[in-house]
């Protein structure tokens, strides 16, 4: 599975941006996807995830209310609409499809198994 996330950009805090993750195989339809990110100087931490289907969603907290995970499994794509931005969301977030079962250790980078290339995210205060 090939992932290639991309969206990114400069904005300012309160703006917001799309990010969209899309796949070259037929698995991603059938498995869950997250999006992580990394901010600067920190280790990768787990942002949203949702289920094969998209009907388990789950969120970190600090996002939760303001970024919104959804799919599109007819065009093999999955999509982080992020709202009322703060400068602490900025990173490179990166796009991932999970091994097993979605409800298992889904905030756990180490559950999944293909990885997109990353795109940044730069919020400005």
């Amino acid at each position: 599975v090939q992932l290639q996330a991309s969206g990114g950009g400069l904005v300012q805090a309160g703006g917001s941006l799309r990010l969209s993750c899309s796949a070259t195989s037929d698995t991603f339809t059938t498995s869950g996807v997250a999006w992580f990110r990394q901010p600067p100087g920190k280790e990768r931490e787990f942002v949203a995830a949702i289920s094969w289907n998209g009907v388990h969603t789950d969120y970190k907290d600090s996002v939760r209310g303001r970024f919104r995970i959804s799919r599109d499994n007819t065009k093999n794509t999955v999509t982080l609409q992020m709202g009322r931005l703060k400068p602490d969301d900025t990173a490179v977030y990166y796009c991932a499809v999970k091994y097993g079962s979605f409800f298992r250790e889904r905030d756990q980078a180490s559950s999944y198994g293909y990885w997109g290339q990353g795109t940044q995210v730069t919020v400005s205060s």
